[in-house]
């Protein structure tokens, strides 16, 4: 009768820490780039500018509604495909995995946050944009000294569910062959039939990653009296 082998895990460690490497790599370039996304398309759905207002929720409305796994498969195989037949006339352009990577996360990311940004602005009393204004402040200004310090403090807790989510969704691009942690632990089970333990240890990665986050989300909200 076979038993677990949980020190034989040991063994496996250099590979799990070059697949926890990448997830926090990718994670945290992917979030940072779709934080400013975010921010840029969130505010864009408040515009009065038709033209902006209707490019940002084409934007938005095709990645939410399209899977994470589909979108990682067309900027990966597809998009060189489009650019060599479309752009370089033949040439012979191909997609980093790793970059693709962080580029779907950071589109993903980008849209959920964006409207995580557009509530929060909706969510302020116009009566703090009138004051504002009438005390002399341009709009701009008042956006970003009234309106946007208050917006920030209502975004941290749903920030927070959009981040671990983004990180968790890190695991769909081993089908892009990212050598993230569920790519390691895959490529570690296949070869010594240890599937249980590796894909356990890798969910204790994980959840060490998003309860560090979840720590530090609490810590800001406190600080910030959300």
């Amino acid at each position: 009768m076979s038993t677990f082998d949980w020190a034989g895990v040991l063994d496996y460690m250099p590979e799990l820490g070059k697949g926890l490497y990448y997830t926090m790599l990718i994670s945290v370039l992917g979030i940072a780039i779709g934080f400013v996304l975010g921010i840029i398309f969130g505010l864009g759905r408040i515009s009065r500018n038709k033209f902006l207002y209707g490019l940002c929720t084409v934007y938005i409305e095709i990645i939410r509604g399209t899977p994470v796994l589909v979108q990682a498969i067309w900027i990966y195989f597809a998009l060189p495909l489009i650019i060599n037949q479309g752009i370089l006339d033949g040439g012979s352009f191909k997609m980093n995995s790793i970059v693709a990577g962080v580029i779907v996360i950071a589109i993903n990311s980008g849209a959920y946050i964006a409207e995580i940004v557009r509530g929060a602005v909706a969510s302020i009393d116009k009566g703090q944009m009138e004051a504002a204004r009438s005390l002399g402040l341009p709009r701009g200004q008042a956006m970003r000294h009234v309106i946007w310090p208050q917006a920030f403090r209502r975004m941290i807790p749903p920030l927070g569910n959009q981040f671990i989510i983004s990180i968790k969704d890190t695991s769909l691009l081993s089908v892009i062959l990212v050598p993230e942690l569920i790519f390691q632990g895959r490529q570690i089970a296949a070869n010594h039939f240890n599937a249980v333990e590796i894909y356990s240890t890798v969910a204790l990665f994980y959840l060490a990653i998003t309860l560090s986050l979840s720590f530090i989300l609490r810590y800001m909200e406190r600080r910030l009296s959300v």
